[in-house]
């Protein structure tokens, strides 16, 4: 009898909080993902903790859902208490959050295409 091994990704972990200052109901995701609308995922989350054992770890925040729009690029851990008008005046309405760090062409090229690089969640 053979066993079916689930191979799980730990880092990086992303926890999304409701309201501002990590407060209400939150979510945590592993692994390297995308969310394409932020409003999808608790109604909208106010606030996030990032969090990867590699340096190179990358979070990128888009104004514009389905990773459009500008974007801020933050490397290794972040914790933000309040994501309103985090970028230039703009909400978070999408991001990406990878172990892997990621260029700004190949940002560039996720917000032109809309696809994220192969082995990515699409959530």
């Amino acid at each position: 009898m053979s066993k079916e091994v689930q191979i799980s990704q730990t880092y990086p972990r992303l926890t999304v909080y409701e309201d501002e200052n990590f407060r209400g109901a939150s979510r945590v995701y592993t692994g390297n993902l995308g969310i394409r609308n932020t409003d999808n995922i608790l109604d909208g989350f106010e606030s996030l903790r990032f969090f990867s054992t590699s340096s190179n770890a990358t979070l990128v925040l888009f104004t514009r859902t389905r990773f459009r729009g500008n974007f801020r690029v933050l490397r290794g851990n972040r914790s933000i208490r309040d994501l309103d008008d985090y970028i230039n005046g703009n909400d978070v309405e999408s991001l990406i959050s990878t172990n892997e760090r990621l260029t700004l062409a190949q940002i560039r090229n996720i917000r032109r295409s809309g696809n994220l690089p192969s082995g990515y969640r699409l959530i």
